[in-house]
């Protein structure tokens, strides 16, 4: 079974200041330990990032840009995009194509944007997904905390598995490259 580990939007305007997630530095701590894993066994590390107008997110600003403390290598692939959807007008499925992988391990930003919308749309197009319950986060809505978000998503995904294709929720430490 081929497989690639996503790392999507772990990016400076979202793991510090006004919009810093939820437990920022252990959430950067699982990554780190599931791109080390994942590169030591040959496994594709794909760093996606959000971009948009304005200056949080815009390409290029220091928001933008990769956090401090996320561990990367040169032989990383970067994918660009402007919606949750990491599929969504990239070249993620030039990088990942369905023929050549069938397993997704995904991590990053933001629970219930970017990380859930990836997740679902990975589902659909049939990839098996890991989820790293511990290695994504997000901020509280004003409704629910951030840890409640995570909660939230990690049980709701992992009901989702279907006929096809099926999402495991596990602990970074738990997961298999």
């Amino acid at each position: 079974m081929t497989t690639a580990l996503l790392v999507i939007d772990v990016q400076h305007a979202l793991c510090s200041g006004e919009y810093e997630c939820f437990d920022i530095q252990r959430v950067i701590e699982n990554i780190n330990g599931l791109s080390a894993k994942a590169r030591a066994a040959g496994i594709p590390v794909i760093l996606i990032q959000h971009e948009e107008e304005g200056d949080l997110l815009k390409h290029g600003s220091v928001g933008w840009q990769l956090a401090e403390g996320l561990e990367t290598s040169p032989q990383d692939s970067r994918v660009r995009k402007t919606t949750p959807d990491s599929f969504y007008q990239t070249n993620l499925q030039k990088l990942v194509p369905k023929e050549d992988f069938e397993r997704l391990i995904i991590c990053g930003l933001q629970t219930d944007y970017c990380i859930n919308a990836t997740v679902r749309e990975a589902l659909k197009q049939g990839y098996d997904v890991v989820l790293a319950a511990d290695a994504h986060s997000t901020i509280d809505n004003g409704n629910l905390t951030a840890e409640d978000i995570i909660a939230e998503h990690n049980k709701d995904l992992a009901h989702l598995t279907g006929s096809v294709a099926r999402i495991d929720v596990i602990p970074s430490s738990k997961v298999s490259v």
